[in-house]
């Protein structure tokens, strides 16, 4: 798993103890395993929801095609967000939540610059850009939130 991977074996012992101290994984004991002497792990429940999201944003991802967009923090939650018809800064902040203007910035100023977002701007009630979702890219991120929606 290491080698595959390409982790360092302190990284890969340190995500597995995460993993299982977070309910995603279960540590078998030696009686449980192939091998005794081997350490093995098996998905939990909620583990197994999470690896089928995975595959449904990396399924987006290759769909899009601008690359691993779900490797950088915030890229797939602000285009989510846009699809929920969150489109000035403050909504999709709000929306969010957790995400600092000086993120939530930068991520959609990648995203303007890759082409996935559009930046208008709106004169009324006083100037302001919106936020949209460029139109090549409105029916990946639509089935991605179906798909996630009925994950959960």
């Amino acid at each position: 798993m290491q080698r595959h991977l390409q982790i360092s074996p302190a990284r890969l012992s340190e995500n597995l103890k995460r993993m299982t101290e977070s309910g995603l994984l279960q540590h078998l004991s030696p009686y449980e395993r192939r091998h005794p002497a081997l350490p093995e792990y098996v998905l939990t429940e909620e583990g197994r929801l999470f690896q089928a999201a995975a595959e449904t944003v990396k399924a987006a991802e290759n769909e899009l095609g601008y690359g691993r967009l779900s490797a950088k923090a915030w890229n797939m939650p602000v285009l989510l967000a846009l699809h929920f018809d969150h489109e000035h800064f403050q909504d999709i902040r709000h929306a969010l939540q957790q995400v600092t203007p000086r993120m939530l910035s930068a991520r959609l100023g990648e995203l303007h610059d890759l082409g996935a977002v559009k930046k208008l701007l709106s004169e009324q009630p006083r100037p302001s850009f919106l936020y949209r979702l460029h139109n090549r890219v409105e029916k990946p991120i639509c089935q991605l939130a179906a798909k996630l929606e009925s994950i959960v």
